[in-house]
């Protein structure tokens, strides 16, 4: 990790979650932080790190190549890296958490606000705080879910099942199972065949009815292992739940929403007749701090 202003000068980081998928923050308005596969990996590393599922580069769009073209649609970049130093191209909940960090700093207000991703910008909405000062849901629109053709499956331990190749920027495998344990540890990514239908790996989601238009789910992220939650996931299970229900907002022209059951956590899903998926849920800032620069300089 290499920072213009200095080799040595502390990092601020901050750390947050949204539904227990959670995120290293740091705030790099400017562009300087080069941040290498295993600069991340290590600040994500549970046990020698800070610990996260994944970490947050907050960077002005006009300050990072890729995201220069859309500085005028959105102020921010949200740089995402998984836990094992890949580069992602959206994360839902890590989404929410970046809104939420750019308006505890004072970025940005309750009301709506413009986040570019790898995979597009993202319109973000920051509810009011309730009553008693909680913390306004954020709801992100996803954009639009695409169902690519041909029959794909997954497999765990032996056992394999039809899969739902759903892209939400990113790419999934939704299967559904009577009980979520037949997922097992989700620790190694389940197989995924056939090998071509995700050429760059995927995520891999498990899915059980808990009654209508609820469900629950589990998932594998690729580059990071079993998560609590991933936001990306719990829209691409929406829509392949619905689907399987005969259910298509474009068909009928009205809105259908599921509620999502993550195990840290529940979402709200809906997806709209112009096919605009919307996803609510928290989104928490817990921790702020500043890295040793020792310890930066002792994994390089």
């Amino acid at each position: 990790m290499t920072d213009a202003r200095s080799a040595d000068a502390p990092l601020a980081f901050l750390k947050g979650h949204g539904t227990e998928n959670d995120f290293v923050i740091l705030p790099d308005p400017d562009g300087r932080l080069d941040l290498s596969s295993g600069d991340v990996a290590r600040l994500c590393d549970r046990r020698a790190g800070i610990g996260a599922d994944g970490l947050l580069r907050v960077v002005r769009s006009a300050a990072h190549p890729e995201a220069a073209a859309l500085a005028s649609e959105a102020e921010w970049f949200m740089d995402y890296r998984n836990s094992d130093g890949s580069v992602a191209e959206m994360c839902g909940n890590g989404v929410r958490v970046f809104a939420r960090y750019l308006q505890r700093t004072g970025r940005a207000g309750a009301g709506d606000l413009d986040v570019a991703t790898r995979a597009g910008v993202r319109h973000v909405h920051i509810g009011k705080d309730g009553a008693d000062g909680t913390p306004g849901d954020i709801t992100v629109m996803m954009g639009a879910a695409e169902l690519p053709s041909g029959a794909v499956r997954v497999g765990v331990d032996g056992h394999t099942w039809p899969a739902v190749h759903v892209s939400m920027g990113n790419p999934h495998a939704v299967a559904f199972v009577d009980d979520l344990d037949e997922a097992g540890d989700l620790l190694r990514a389940p197989a995924v065949s056939p090998a071509a239908a995700y050429p760059n790996g995927t995520n891999v989601e498990f899915v059980v009815d808990r009654g209508p238009a609820h469900v629950a789910m589990r998932v594998h992220e690729r580059g990071s292992g079993e998560t609590r939650s991933c936001g990306t996931g719990a829209c691409a299970v929406m829509v392949a739940a619905a689907r399987r229900d005969g259910l298509d907002p474009a068909a009928t022209g009205q809105p259908v929403t599921y509620t999502v059951d993550l195990p840290g956590g529940r979402l709200v899903i809906t997806e709209r007749a112009d096919g605009e998926i919307e996803m609510t849920g928290p989104a928490v800032i817990l921790a702020e701090g500043v890295i040793d620069p020792a310890w930066l300089a002792a994994g390089r």
